[in-house]
């Protein structure tokens, strides 16, 4: 084995290793979780010299700067105040959802005008428009890292592959039934997944197109589907109040997750995929242990219906967001506590999410604004209000250094 380069991921905090074996590039990545201002470098880089026999003494010096870049990194909790970079006036028809590439220079968003178009970050000027779907393009997102290619969920039934440089469609993938309003591409292989209001979730074959198989067994529509890190299990989420999780090999159900009493509206699961996080149009969301499929703990404390959550890159904190105008955050780590009560929205919140960092929250509602909050303190930080209708989704870039709304007045606001 020759080593070849240290490559570094900031959040969660990684080093991976990158190199050559039977005249293989390989990599592997070591999750550094716990690493933080107070970390002894020059003993963390000895620790992981001693397990990875690639590491040679040649290249301690190289590996500890390394590890104090990724130190002063992750160490920065200093609060960004954003300002108002560009509009995007983007489609004549509302907005579905929004998505980055994997290095914040791109975003896309889906529209009710049928088409999903993808925009430059910096200029703001539109790149590409990807026309085709016969119905609301509801479902958008690039394949990160590489960020080559673009899926696209339709309500017209189908989901579509483009090359994410010439806008090409590349395959159409038929079946479904009904709205398709989840489209994923599988973390490990050539396949992507899709679910439906036709209560079924599918695989495909990202080259052929052709369907690998049918996930069968809802009894109501699928509005959330998650590959974990492998690719080989799927979980779905749907109206039938239970969260399904599904062997990819296999194409069999392995458990079901029973325990809310109204449909799931959203379902995750957290960075090591031990955890899966749920919420519920029955006021409350639930942690469950993966493996043992049992509920650890039910999260009570909203007053309506619990409408999204986010896991942060740890996997350690749980935010929702709810109807009743409040964002929840929750210790998931050892005693499952409620951390902090973010207050302030006018109207319900409909989507949560951390900042890449875990230092702070960010939510989108229907009082024309999006908030960013404290994680510490749970005070808003900064009101972001540049819309003039419901700001449905909000999103950071990998960086945390740029963040996109998205409203149903049509428009996305770039902050920076």
């Amino acid at each position: 084995m020759k080593l070849l380069n240290f490559l570094l991921r900031y959040f969660p905090p990684g080093i991976a290793l990158e190199y050559v074996q039977g005249g293989q590039i390989k990599t592997k990545m070591i999750d550094l979780l716990d690493l933080s201002a107070q970390t002894d470098i020059r003993q963390l880089a000895e620790s992981i010299r001693e397990s990875e026999p690639v590491i040679t003494e040649r290249v301690m010096d190289q590996l500890i700067e390394s590890l104090q870049k990724l130190q002063k990194k992750v160490s920065d909790t200093g609060v960004k105040r954003y300002y108002k970079y560009k509009t995007l006036k983007t489609h004549l028809c509302p907005l579905t959802n929004v998505a980055f590439d994997k290095l914040g220079k791109r975003c896309l968003t889906g529209s009710y005008d049928r088409t999903c178009k993808v925009w430059d970050i910096d200029s703001g000027k539109e790149l590409l428009n990807l026309e085709g779907h016969k119905s609301v393009v509801y479902a958008v997102t690039f394949n990160n890292p590489a960020s080559d290619k673009i899926l696209t969920g339709s309500f017209d039934k189908t989901a579509s592959l483009w090359c994410s440089q010439t806008g090409q469609c590349l395959i159409t993938f038929q079946g479904h039934n009904a709205e398709v309003v989840v489209a994923k591409f599988s973390p490990t292989q050539n396949k992507i997944a899709t679910g439906s209001i036709d209560c079924t979730a599918k695989i495909f074959h990202m080259i052929s197109g052709d369907e690998v198989g049918t996930l069968s067994g809802h009894t109501g529509e699928i509005i959330s589907l998650h590959y974990n890190d492998d690719g080989n299990l799927i979980i779905t989420g749907s109206l039938d109040g239970t969260i399904s999780a599904w062997d990819t090999r296999t194409l069999e159900r392995s458990s079901v997750l029973i325990g809310h009493q109204e449909g799931i509206s959203n379902c995750s699961f957290n960075f090591d995929c031990k955890l899966i996080g749920s919420s519920s149009l029955d006021k409350t969301a639930k942690i469950w242990d993966c493996r043992m499929n049992s509920c650890l703990k039910t999260f009570l404390g909203h007053d309506d219906e619990v409408l999204d959550l986010a896991f942060d890159n740890k996997g350690q904190k749980l935010a929702t967001a709810s109807s009743d105008t409040t964002a929840r955050i929750w210790d998931v780590s050892s005693d499952f506590q409620q951390l902090n009560l973010l207050e302030g929205h006018k109207e319900e919140i409909s989507k949560v999410c951390f900042s890449p960092s875990g230092h702070q929250v960010l939510t989108s509602s229907l009082d024309k604004s999006a908030r960013l909050w404290s994680l510490e303190s749970g005070k808003c930080i900064q009101s972001l209000d540049e819309h003039s209708d419901d700001v449905f989704s909000s999103a950071f870039s990998y960086s945390g250094d740029t963040i996109v709304t998205a409203s149903k007045d049509s428009t996305c606001v770039i902050w920076r």
